[in-house]
């Protein structure tokens, strides 16, 4: 069981936290290219990375789902290494739930009405934070400083 649950885990991670983080990366170069060249180039990337980003973060909620029934089963849910990971990704859930993905929509909202003076930096750092976020839990789950298990 320890297996399926950890290959769920590690899947869900690759198969819905991968894209979803490339879609945050994305969004910012093709919000400003919607306002340098017009939203015939842009545009609908945009909508397209910010739909991306919606409907994967709610599959995303699989792999901490996963995590922790992984981490029961090895019986290393109070570990250190877990327990940063856990935080961290609870950290990056909130970032992406009340900065990225409001200031996308408030991006997207602006560029549909025409509005040629939007500024996507902060939206850049949040995105950057997030992956950040995510880069850090990968090397904790693989590095697993402290743990007894061995790698």
């Amino acid at each position: 069981m320890t297996a399926f649950l950890l290959s769920a885990h590690v899947l869900a991670a690759i198969v819905f936290i991968g894209p979803m983080t490339v879609a945050v990366s994305l969004f910012p170069r093709y919000a400003r290219e919607a306002v340098r060249s017009g939203a015939s180039t842009g545009l609908p990337a945009v909508h397209l990375l910010h739909r991306i980003t919606r409907v994967y973060a709610v599959l995303a909620l699989a792999v901490p789902v996963f995590g922790i029934s992984t981490a029961l089963a090895l019986d290393v849910l109070t570990d250190a290494w877990v327990l940063v990971s856990m935080a961290l990704t609870a950290l990056a859930g909130l970032l992406l739930a009340l900065v990225v993905l409001p200031r996308q929509a408030a991006v997207r909202a602006e560029l549909d009405r025409g509005a040629g003076g939007v500024d996507v930096r902060a939206l850049a750092m949040g995105a950057g934070l997030f992956n950040l976020l995510w880069a850090t839990v990968v090397v904790l789950m693989i590095v697993r400083p402290g743990s007894t298990t061995g790698v």
